[in-house]
Parts: C-alpha cells; structure tokens; sequence
C-alpha cells in the first residue's frame, strides 16, 4: 500500500451527501485537510466556508479548502458523491442517467491527475457507479469499492432492536446485495446477543411475530425514500457511514462492513459490484467473506446481480 504524509481527503460533489461526509470526517478529527470539488465553484467555496464556521466554533484543526482535480494526485481518499439528486417516490436506478452525465465529466481528470489512494464511492445507483469507477479508474478492487448496503445494514441492526428492545450493537446481522429495491437480509447469518435467530426465537417465542424479516427488509428499503418524501435528501446516515469506513481504514479496526465489491468469482459472480461482508483494514477491503447462504439467499444474491448488470449494461 502507498503511505502518505498526510490524512487528505478530496470530497468530489458538494451537495448534502458530500457536505455532510465532510463535516462527519472533521467531527471525528479523521484527517487532516478535506479538499472540495464540485462543477458548481461557488456552492463549494460556500461549503467551505461553513465548514470553516464550523471548525472555528469547536476550535477543530482540520484543514478545509476548495480545489482542483490535481489535488487528487496526493489524496488517501477521494469520496465520490457527485450525481443528481434522487426525487420522492424515484428508485435509485432511475437516476443511472443523470448522474453517469455527470460521472463521464470526472473519471478523466481524476485518472489524468495520477489518483493512487483509495476511491470510496457514494453516488446512487451505487452498485452500477461503484463497478463504473472500479473499471474506468484501473485502481485494484481493494482500493475501489461503493458504501453497497452499508447504511442498509445500520438501518437494519436498529430496526431490529427497536422491535424486539435490544442495543443495536447485539444485532449481528448484514444486508446483501444491491443497495436498492433487491436488497435482502439473510436470515441464516442472523445473530441476536450471540445467539442465533432460530434459538432466539425458541427462547423468546413472544418474539416470534417481531422478528419478520420479511417486513424488516420492506423496512429498510423503504427507509431512505421516506427519508427523501419528507426532508428532500438523505444527508446524516450516508455521511457517518463514509466516516465509519474511512475510520476503519485509518485505524486497521480490521471491521466487517458490507460495501459494493467487484466479485471475482465470489458467490459464483464475476464482473458486477454488489453488496456483500467485507473485512475493512489499512488496504481497504482486504477480504470478502462468502457466507454459506441458504438457496433462497443465493438466488436473492444473484438477482440483485442481473438487476446490476442490467442497468450497467444500458451505459453507452
């Protein structure tokens, strides 16, 4: 892996996502010097200079600035949130055309200023976009990957717990695959305080009727669409995962994160970008784990993965 003397970060895409990734990497004090980058020039230098504010009010040292595309060239991580914004009651691959128009404008002069850290990608349809910049930037798969069904997989653990009264952090458990409308949650792999769901349940049987992962699932996708009908955008959620991740990297927490990884024959699927666990550690994803999943989660696994290629497939 390539060692830096800095922590710097490049946020590409400026809006709530982006803003917000931002500000969760300065409230952890991850790095140390977030670059901007955004088409719309005074939106970022706006955004930077509320950021500033906001350093200057809790006296944070982290460096904040607008900038070009060379400063990639020296950058740990580029944090790719760039695209359109998604509209109430629109599903996430029905943004594929407005925002790979955007897409096309940046992959060049982010390969052309010599990028060789890691490319964490948020844009949505994010498995289509992750397999996109995994391609076009020529990066190893460990160094280029998409947040996948990661924000799925907290909503999951709370929903969850709400229902049955138990902290989130007992809940062990991942959502796969696509980071959209064939997400799903594989019960064989579902822990709850260590125990699994089966003798959960014969233990708790009262609990039985809460534990429809049927309804969880429904729940979790639905969830940033709600989020979206009522305030416009997801911004929060999205900009503590990226932290998450970046702070699993930086600290070799050695963290298990299900994020949109290029299969190379994992689960039987090669060429495609989806949701699966993934050991998270100073080279990026340094492992996937292939879960023996049941047949009824392989094949959710792998319609997820035609649903992907399907869509990337209609890219010109």
């Amino acid at each position: 892996m390539h060692q830096f003397g800095s922590r710097k970060v490049v946020v590409i895409g400026t809006g709530r996502v982006g803003s917000h990734a931002a500000l969760s990497l300065m409230f952890n004090q991850l790095v140390d010097e977030i670059v901007l980058l955004d088409v719309n020039a005074e939106a970022a230098y706006a955004e930077m200079v509320d950021l500033k504010d906001w350093t200057s009010a809790l006296n944070v040292h982290v460096k904040v600035r607008t900038g070009t595309y060379e400063d990639c060239a020296d950058a740990r991580f580029v944090i790719m949130t760039a695209g359109r914004h998604r509209r109430p009651g629109e599903s996430r691959l029905q943004m594929l055309d407005g925002t790979f128009q955007i897409l096309r404008g940046i992959v060049d002069p982010l390969k052309a200023s010599g990028f060789h850290g890691i490319c964490i990608s948020v844009s949505n349809p994010a498995d289509v976009v992750a397999e996109y910049l995994y391609r076009e930037l020529g990066l190893p798969r460990s160094h280029c990957f998409g947040t996948g069904t990661a924000l799925d997989t907290f909503r999951m653990r709370r929903a969850v717990g709400n229902r049955i009264a138990l902290e989130r952090s007992q809940v062990q458990a991942v959502v796969m695959g696509e980071h959209g409308d064939s997400s799903f949650i594989p019960t064989s792999h579902v822990f709850l305080a260590g125990v699994p769901l089966t003798e959960y349940v014969r233990m708790r049987p009262e609990q039985a009727d809460l534990l429809d992962f049927d309804s969880i699932s429904e729940q979790v996708r639905n969830a940033g669409a709600n989020i979206i009908k009522g305030k416009g955008a997801t911004e929060f959620g999205i900009g503590a995962t990226v932290a998450k991740i970046v702070s699993s990297i930086l600290h070799n927490e050695k963290r298990v994160i299900p994020l949109s990884a290029h299969l190379e024959g994992e689960y039987g699927e090669r060429d495609v970008s989806v949701g699966v666990p993934c050991l998270v550690g100073e080279d990026g994803i340094e492992h996937i784990y292939e879960l023996e999943l049941s047949d009824a989660e392989l094949g959710a696994l792998h319609n997820s993965c035609e649903i992907i290629r399907g869509s990337f497939a209609t890219l010109g």
